[in-house]
């Protein structure tokens, strides 16, 4: 189980004011859909921050919410069973409905269409998180797999068992976490990268580099520049003809907002990225309606653009946000614009990144790439805006201080692996 921190039974608050204003207080109602870590986390924020009102929390699988990170790393392998959250809900009086999908919003009469029948809401939180992007062509292929939920680990989880010879489409991060676990399970893995490297979306090229070699060092072969053509039932066959044989095929190319059944809400969103376009306090358009977690992008004033964070860290702490503006109606004070952070377990390396490296206009390395434990760091106008850490976790955990302070660093000092990078704060 995962735990999180919970709050005291809304029954046992204290009980001021007046009567007549507590009653109408409790008749009130906020709908929260989506059941993962934003969606839980919304729920228990409100309840710690003091609302007594009825809160709902739709979720489309039918299982007890969980938290997704153990996915791609115990569960998959069979050495746990789940990461359900730790929380019981009934006692903190929070409704479960689970199995059910939010189909749209009627937002003027306040109500979530579901499959199940309409939901009516004085609060609604939108927490619908990101969905894999797939592959054309793939439909019915019963050996083409994602991993982002519960049941995708399960699915996977014979193909690791077996030991079966595995095709991964994708050199991200979910692509490198799977390929650790296969090869930790004693498969055969191959993975195919559209462009020239790993992590070609999130890192520079100079960052991205050394990490082709841990691929090669795991027992896993790399093939960057290579293109899916077609996928048949056994075969990956490659835009320049090339052929793989393929047990499974697990597609790791990244993952979209899920925001398609807001279609014709009223609820803005990016036409870049379908995410919900909402403000430094996470509200959308709407009045009343507020999204966070995965399927949001908010405006970060830190680095003077629009960021969407599909992290856990941010599933995390936006909620509290969201529970603020819902309980207190907040609109002074700060507003959400946290330090981006996530982390990664991948051949044998914790790899950790904090910050948003847009916009530097340096680049500093700590330690050798080559090695086992080394960093390196972003500034824009000597301010540290982002660092990566691979095995040097104080590095991460002092860095990211000193990118919340906006530290401005001497770069020799900076350079030098030796040297807390505290130290080399101005």
């Amino acid at each position: 189980m995962t735990e999180l921190t919970q709050p005291q039974d809304p029954d046992r608050a204290p009980q001021d004011g007046d009567p007549a204003d507590r009653a109408a207080e409790r008749a009130r109602r906020v709908v929260i859909v989506g059941a993962g870590l934003a969606g839980v986390q919304t729920a228990l924020a409100l309840r710690e921050q003091g609302w007594r009102g009825a809160i709902a929390v739709v979720g489309d699988e039918p299982h007890q919410p969980y938290d997704r990170p153990p996915l791609s790393k115990a569960v998959l392998l069979g050495k746990a069973d789940g990461s359900t959250f730790d929380v019981d809900f009934e006692a903190l009086g929070i409704d479960l409905l689970l199995g059910r999908h939010a189909i749209g919003l009627a937002a003027a009469s306040r109500v979530v269409e579901t499959d199940a029948g309409p939901l009516p809401y004085d609060h609604l939180v939108i927490a619908t998180g990101a969905e894999p992007i797939t592959l054309p062509g793939c439909d019915g292929l019963p050996d083409v797999h994602v991993l982002r939920t519960l049941d995708d680990a399960e699915r996977l989880r014979p193909v690791l068992t077996d030991q079966r010879e595995v095709v991964v489409v994708g050199a991200g991060w979910i692509g490198a976490e799977f390929t650790t676990a296969a090869r930790e399970a004693g498969c055969r893995v191959t993975v195919v990268e559209a462009a020239d490297r790993p992590l070609a979306g999130a890192l520079p090229a100079e960052v991205a580099a050394p990490m082709a070699a841990w691929y090669k060092d795991s027992g896993a072969e790399l093939r960057t520049g290579a293109r899916v053509a077609a996928l048949t039932e056994g075969v990956v066959t490659l835009a320049d003809g090339t052929t793989l044989a393929a047990d499974a095929v697990v597609v790791g190319i990244g993952a979209r907002p899920s925001t398609a059944w807001l279609a014709g809400s009223g609820v803005e969103l990016s036409p870049e990225d379908r995410s919900i376009l909402a403000d430094e306090r996470l509200r959308t358009s709407l009045p009343d309606v507020y999204a966070v977690g995965d399927c949001a992008s908010f405006p970060s004033a830190r680095y003077g653009s629009r960021l969407l964070v599909h992290h856990w860290d941010n599933a995390l702490h936006g909620p509290r946000a969201v529970a603020a503006t819902i309980v207190h109606g907040v609109t002074e004070g700060p507003a959400y614009d946290p330090v981006p952070y996530f982390w990664s377990e991948q051949f044998g390396r914790f790899v950790q990144y904090a910050g948003h490296h847009a916009g530097a206009d340096e680049t500093v390395w700590r330690g050798d790439p080559q090695s086992a434990a080394w960093s390196v760091i972003w500034l824009r106008e000597g301010v540290l805006v982002a660092l990566l850490a691979v095995g040097r976790p104080r590095d991460l955990a002092q860095g990211r201080k000193l990118i919340e302070r906006g530290a401005v660093l001497d770069r020799k000092l900076a350079a030098d692996a030796s040297v807390p990078l505290k130290s080399a704060a101005l």
